[in-house]
């Protein structure tokens, strides 16, 4: 990776950071030879690397991932978030302690909604048997693969008419913010210089989101053509895959398939991808926190402007889109725009993924038309589970707020929910049957954010731990309005902005709003 560039008005507050190479590829081999980070290790690592060892310290006290103590002989992970909290997360962790005592961990979302609830004996999980072909893919056989990479390279196709196709298809990121993938594209594309890069945000960790595990399993090759294409349109000559370190089947498969495409001579000299593991932390969602990451320092955001489309990865340009997105791109690439629109419902154009957990029959991940409402999208699911009525849904993952089960026909797309009070967000639906206790499941989405807040801001560093306490201990919404206020006003990013948003919403449904 190249060295940041003289500094740019907007990261006056990066100065005094040290400039890399990243120490976090060291402490992930480390620890994954030792099963932990001796601290004779680190030591070692400062005296090869001529790096401070209080640098090296910062890094490991900053990510959950590393450990500074060996570990217990047999540890069991037990998550203890929304889905998993509705599906009996509480009482299944109590058993597990009385079989098992303190090898038993509580941890944030797994990733793993599906199997609610989700306890792992370790993180090397088997890899999935089956490649489910799903309706964005364009390949009728493994031979036909990267198609329209190879049209490109051979001169075919102009990544400027591909740029056009994404602009005229009306794709938006899946990641949750929903920006337009062809505007982001050409900006980066228009912006000089030499050096750009592209990554593909894998870091999903958000409790209910589990769809872009689903797709690197079974769609690997649509996730690297479209970071191709993206590296191609772009300029860039080095594209990163940054995934979540509990993904250990997935980035096995991934792996593969870039050695695939060795093979195949798409990569090679002048054009490569790589693997970077996540070190942990929810917060590395975050476009600008994962950059900070990836250059070797503590997760936090950003302040923007600017942002990573011009001062990106080690100051340089860069495209960053989530797994969903980059799968999306050859299908549009090869079958045009108006395919793509035609394949929604309505008014609403294209496919997307959803993942459904909570209380329902069938949780999993499900490609629907754009547009298909949230009773069409349940009744994929095999209802709600004991056959008992919605009590309330989280349409867009943890970060949503809560909709009542009069909003059940409201199309599922970035407009009509952000108009029902909610959002499409990460595409996570999460069902909770009536006569659950909206504000308990709330109060737990909110633990969540409290414990994966980075910490860099006041607002919600000590909100959110604020806001938690008090209703843990019996306060109502209302009491917490002011509060939640000040952090969607004041947090520097959007973890502490929507972190009080879902119980607010609680609230809301209580005087009759947001259905």
């Amino acid at each position: 990776m190249a060295e940041a560039p003289a500094r740019v008005p907007g990261v006056e507050g990066r100065a005094g950071k040290f400039p890399g190479p990243s120490l976090i590829p060291a402490l992930n081999a480390i620890q994954e030879r030792e099963g932990w980070l001796p601290r004779e290790e680190l030591i070692q690592l400062s005296r090869d690397v001529r790096r401070p060892l209080y640098e090296i310290e910062g890094l490991v006290s900053f990510y959950p991932h590393f450990r500074t103590e060996a570990p217990q002989a047999t540890e069991i992970l037990a998550c203890h978030d929304l889905s998993c909290w509705l599906r009996g997360s509480d009482e299944h962790i109590a058993r597990l302690r009385e079989e098992h005592g303190d090898a038993v961990i509580e941890r944030s979302c797994l990733g793993r909604c599906d199997s609610a609830p989700v306890a792992l004996a370790e993180h090397d999980l088997p890899e999935r048997a089956d490649m489910t072909r799903w309706p964005n893919d364009p390949y009728d056989t493994s031979g036909e693969r990267y198609a329209v990479v190879r049209d490109v390279l051979a001169g075919r196709v102009d990544t400027a008419a591909i740029i056009a196709s994404l602009k005229d298809a009306g794709l938006r990121g899946m990641g949750g913010a929903g920006f337009p993938t062809g505007r982001k594209w050409g900006l980066v594309a228009d912006t000089p210089g030499e050096t750009k890069y592209v990554i593909c945000n894998a870091d999903e960790s958000e409790p209910g989101t589990f769809k872009d595990r689903e797709i690197l399993a079974t769609q690997p090759h649509l996730v690297l053509e479209g970071m191709l294409l993206g590296m191609l349109a772009v300029g860039a000559e080095e594209g990163w895959v940054f995934i979540r370190h509990e993904y250990g089947p997935e980035e096995r498969v991934i792996r593969r398939e870039i050695d695939n495409l060795r093979d195949l001579g798409l990569i090679g000299p002048g054009r490569t991808i790589e693997v970077f593991t996540s070190p942990g932390g929810y917060i590395l969602g975050e476009e600008s926190a994962l950059i900070e990451c990836m250059e070797g320092h503590r997760g936090e955001p950003r302040n923007k402007p600017p942002f990573p489309g011009t001062y990106g990865l080690y100051g340089k340009p860069t495209l960053m889109n989530s797994v969903e997105t980059f799968a999306h791109v050859p299908v549009i690439a090869s079958k045009g725009a108006s395919w793509w629109q035609a394949q929604g419902k309505g008014e609403h154009g294209g496919l997307k993924f959803f993942a459904v957990s909570g209380h329902v029959e069938r949780p999993g991940v499900y490609c629907v038309p754009t547009g298909t409402t949230a009773r069409e999208l349940l009744d994929l699911a095999g209802g709600v589970s004991g056959g008992r009525n919605v009590g309330a849904i989280q349409p867009g993952g943890a970060s949503s707020n809560f909709l009542g089960p009069g909003t059940l026909d409201v199309e599922l797309d970035f407009g009509t929910l952000q108009a029902a009070g909610s959002m499409l967000g990460s595409g996570a639906l999460v069902v909770i049957a009536e006569g659950t206790d909206l504000l308990a499941a709330a109060t737990n989405v909110l633990r969540f954010f409290r414990d994966e807040s980075c910490g860099k801001c006041v607002p919600c560093r000590v909100g959110s731990t604020k806001a938690h306490a008090l209703l843990a201990n019996g306060a109502s919404a209302d009491d917490v309005a002011e509060l939640a206020n000040v952090m969607r006003r004041t947090s520097i990013c959007g973890l502490g902005q929507v972190a009080l948003g879902p119980v607010m919403s609680v609230r809301d449904l209580s005087n009759g709003t947001h259905g």
